[in-house]
């Protein structure tokens, strides 16, 4: 006898249910557009960078798995999921306050300013990812699956959002008169006080989540899909390695273009202040301090707010074109025209003029957060969803733990400390996850066709 399915969520109740990504997404426009601006003010080396860069993708691989699994066994008078948020977003909000202040915590406690500012970054990481990860689970717990798609394109659409508020702040704060410029070992006010403004806005954020957003209980589970919902098997942590060993064919291809997108990505977060101050602004790479570095770091955080700012738009024409061309195809198309993008700050000498890179960037940043995992869940089974899901993410931090070992050395040793021709090196990785994708990768009339009607729903 089937059980009663979940009832349908509004597009009011699905926004309110994922408001605190926009928060989460925040922090995480804010680390990446300043953490290599504010280690470099604390002394890091230009070769250093990637390996103080590792600690995000190591506290991901080992915090989103563990938290998942709580997660899942949690019940309690605030929610299943609703503790995590909140536990995450106050441990992160604190790591938002402490990392620009790393240099003054030292004057303090007696300590090396660069050594704390890697362990609240490193706290900032761990903390943010305990609140991230419940909240993909969320739209798994709480919508049909008919709406799942929705449910990640309004995440996609907000992740954009927060990302552009957390990338522009220090420029605005900049242009309201905030100063951009810290004596040497100091990080500027115009950083310091946007990771403020970003904790608070945080915690703001996952607080409207816990108050607008009431979680099902463990009976309400039971009666969806003749309690299905919540069958509990028996596993242990080894079975992980079992399914990985048993992964489907589609889904190693995917991985091995979701290791050449992120192996990008993370270097263009990593490498970009480097590569703008010493590439269009001339400057020495043992330069990091200077009004000029700073400028550059200013730059950074604007072109990556750009970026987002353009996958928003394309968010919403990712399904129309994948109806047109095909899946594959979009993101193959998407891909290209951000390894086109990374190239092409190279060639493009004027920093009023690399806006035009960020536009392929948007797109590609867009097919990523969602074309692969369109994708994947036509070729893996219902049963397997959430530990395949959680594989599916060792091939985005593994190529990100390889870019932090080897990079920084290679743009030293290989490009004399020249970002700028890493970052190129970025581009043709992108371009070469296109090659894979085309190549490879099966189009959908060679996979099931049962969520064609949901893929669909992401244009709404």
């Amino acid at each position: 006898m089937a059980g009663k399915m979940k009832p349908e969520l509004s597009l009011t109740q699905i926004i309110n249910m994922s408001m605190g990504f926009l928060g989460i997404q925040m922090a995480f426009g804010l680390q990446n557009g300043n953490a290599s601006r504010i280690l470099a003010n604390l002394g890091a080396d230009v070769h250093e960078l990637s390996w103080f860069w590792l600690v995000a993708p190591i506290t991901g691989l080992i915090v989103q798995p563990i938290i998942g699994h709580m997660g899942d066994n949690t019940w309690s008078p605030l929610g299943r999921r609703k503790p995590y948020f909140l536990i995450g977003a106050v441990l992160c909000a604190i790591g938002l306050v402490l990392l620009p202040n790393a240099a003054s915590v030292t004057q303090m406690f007696a300590a090396n300013a660069l050594l704390l500012a890697v362990i609240f970054l490193a706290m900032m990481d761990a903390s943010v990812n305990v609140a991230m990860e419940p909240f993909r689970a969320l739209v798994g717990d709480m919508l049909p699956k008919h709406q799942g798609t929705i449910g990640f394109s309004v995440q996609t659409i907000l992740i954009g959002f927060g990302a552009v508020l957390g990338s522009y702040l220090p420029d605005w704060l900049t242009k309201l008169g905030v100063s951009n410029v810290a004596p040497k070992g100091f990080v500027a006010d115009n950083v310091i006080y946007s990771f403020y403004v970003g904790a608070v806005l945080l915690i703001i954020s996952i607080l409207y989540t816990i108050l607008t957003t009431k979680e099902y209980s463990p009976e309400e589970f039971a009666a969806f899909e003749d309690g299905k919902e919540i069958e509990h098997e028996k596993s242990k942590f080894s079975d992980i390695f079992k399914d990985f060993a048993g992964i489907p064919t589609q889904m190693k291809k995917l991985g091995i273009v979701q290791f050449f997108s992120w192996f990008a990505l993370f270097t263009m977060w990593v490498f970009t202040t480097s590569a703008l101050a010493t590439h269009h602004l001339g400057l020495s790479p043992e330069d990091t301090h200077s009004k000029a570095f700073n400028d550059a770091g200013d730059l950074t955080g604007k072109l990556f707010g750009m970026y987002n700012l353009w996958a928003i738009p394309f968010a919403f024409l990712l399904t129309p074109i994948a109806k047109w061309i095909g899946k594959k195809q979009t993101h193959a198309l998407a891909l290209l025209c951000g390894g086109l993008g990374l190239i092409s700050m190279y060639f493009i000498k004027d920093v009023d003029n690399l806006w035009i890179s960020m536009i392929g960037l948007g797109f590609a940043w867009a097919s990523i957060l969602a074309m692969p995992y369109a994708m994947l869940i036509e070729v893996i089974p219902q049963r397997k969803m959430g530990v395949y899901m959680g594989i599916f993410n060792f091939f985005i931090v593994i190529p990100q733990i390889i870019n932090g070992l080897f990079g920084g050395p290679i743009v030293s040793g290989v490009f004399g400390k020249q970002a700028m021709d890493y970052v190129v090196v970025g581009g043709v990785c992108m371009l070469i996850g296109a090659l894979v994708t085309m190549i490879f990768v099966k189009s959908e009339d060679e996979t099931p066709k049962e969520i064609e009607e949901e893929i669909k729903q992401v244009h709404f």
